[in-house]
């Protein structure tokens, strides 16, 4: 295998397969952010005299071919090329001759997979952004245009206050605000750039850092070269925590939909080609999207503790076993993408049941409703809660809506309660959700 390491010894068949496992495939992510990340270290070098203006020239033309090579789906790995930096560099110096051996000047491989890792880093968060940004509007639409419908609501698993399909919706509308601030916060610590910083103590060449940071984006660096190094399996980490906050956001809602779907419950319902059948029995329809999203949200929940344990017991500056960051975290930016687009298509498709109240079980639902209208008519809180307990205890408790006429409580509406405190559900703050996410959003 080449190696850009290789100092005349080969290593053995055996070690070289363990050691490099399933990089070479991970690698075809970083392909495009490898040229980018090399475009602007030339550019560099011939700002400091170590590329002259016709090699720049020449090898910035070259790594354009390369590029337009991997944006057309044509570019591979040899199978004697250890990584995509070695292919790189291998394809430049077949091409151009022994100019592509000057690209390497003043970076290690280190600092190099720092720069590709962060640029891919970067423009996973900004897909999740604007997946998460989709899910949010889908669920604020949803929310205002079912605000008027009752929905029980439930604590401990049992029957408690009255919610609604408004606050439902919007509740986890505006979860997906918190998660956009950590997505945020995980942004920032992406958003440095770390070329330069070389195998971790820097370069004795006159590197200018501050125009590949221009250069590549980046919003700022990585300013300590040691520190850049400690960063390797930091930004990983940030950006798990992120997804996983995210994938704690969808394994709630996903566990609400298999419960409301089942037909004990019978709250929300989705086309027959959404849900799937038993083999055994020919009623069953079953939920079966919203479950395996839930389990991949609980693999995606475990990333952060898998790096977390990857990257601790080793001291400062480079190890193998951050080699292994890609096997872990790649895959769940998958899962997250998938997930996020699967939340919107079947919400693009869910049915709310909008009679739910008319069943009997509901009716002590409203004991809280009944509870404060005596107080409001004068009763002390504490007497008016244990005067309604006690006709619940015998079997005495009937609520009538205060609606008033012939309304029964399988008819009342949201606008028929007396909720309108912010963030209650007749008042559901909508656009106050909306300017915040817009706010978070921001990077």
């Amino acid at each position: 295998m080449a190696t850009l390491w290789s100092k005349g010894t080969k290593a053995e068949d055996a070690v070289e397969n363990f050691t490099v496992g399933n990089d070479r495939i991970l690698d075809m992510r970083l392909a495009r952010y490898d040229v980018l990340g090399s475009k602007a270290h030339i550019a560099m070098l011939e700002s400091i005299g170590l590329l002259s203006s016709a090699e720049l020239a020449v090898l910035t033309e070259g790594l354009d071919r390369i590029l337009a090579e991997i944006e057309a789906g044509n570019f591979v790995l040899g199978d004697d090329v250890e990584d995509i930096h070695s292919q790189v560099e291998l394809l430049l110096t077949e091409r151009l001759g022994e100019v592509g051996k000057k690209i390497h000047s003043g970076r290690s491989r280190n600092d190099q997979v720092l720069v590709d890792v962060k640029l891919f880093l970067r423009d996973e968060v900004r897909q999740v952004r604007d997946e998460v940004l989709e899910l949010f509007d889908t669920l604020q639409d949803l929310s205002e245009k079912h605000k008027d419908v009752l929905l029980p609501g439930y604590t401990h698993a049992q029957i408690a206050m009255p919610s609604s399909f408004g606050l439902w919706f919007g509740a986890y509308a505006e979860a997906l605000v918190d998660d956009m601030q950590m997505l945020r916060g995980a942004w920032k610590v992406v958003d440095c750039n770390p070329l330069g910083s070389a195998a971790g103590y820097g370069s004795s060449f006159p590197l200018d850092r501050q125009m590949t940071t221009d250069l590549l984006g980046f919003g700022t660096l990585n300013y300590n070269v040691v520190g850049a190094q400690l960063s390797r399996g930091k930004s990983e980490r940030a950006v798990a925590s992120a997804l996983g906050a995210i994938a704690l956001t969808l394994n709630k809602f996903a566990s609400d939909c298999c419960m409301y779907m089942c037909p004990n419950y019978g709250f929300i319902k989705f086309p027959d080609s959404l849900t799937t059948g038993s083999s055994i029995m020919p009623h069953k329809k079953n939920p079966d999207v919203w479950e395996i999203m839930r389990g991949n949200c609980n693999r995606i929940l475990a990333c952060e503790n898998e790096i977390s344990m990857l990257c601790s017991n080793m001291p400062h500056g480079y190890h193998r076993e951050y080699q292994l960051l890609k096997d872990i975290l790649f895959p769940v930016l998958e899962l997250m993408h998938k997930c996020l687009s699967m939340a919107k298509y079947m919400l693009d498709n869910i049915m709310v049941n909008d009679h739910i109240l008319d069943a009997p079980i509901y009716e002590y639902l409203f004991t809280v409703e009944e509870v404060n209208r005596r107080a409001l008519k004068g009763m002390p809180f504490r007497d008016a809660y244990k005067s309604v307990g006690i006709e619940v205890n015998e079997g005495r408790f009937h609520y009538v809506p205060a609606a008033g006429g012939d309304k029964k409580i399988g008819d009342l509406k949201v606008s028929d309660l007396n909720h309108v405190s912010l963030g209650s559900m007749g008042n559901l703050c909508t656009d106050r959700i909306a300017a915040k996410m817009r706010s978070a959003a921001e990077f």
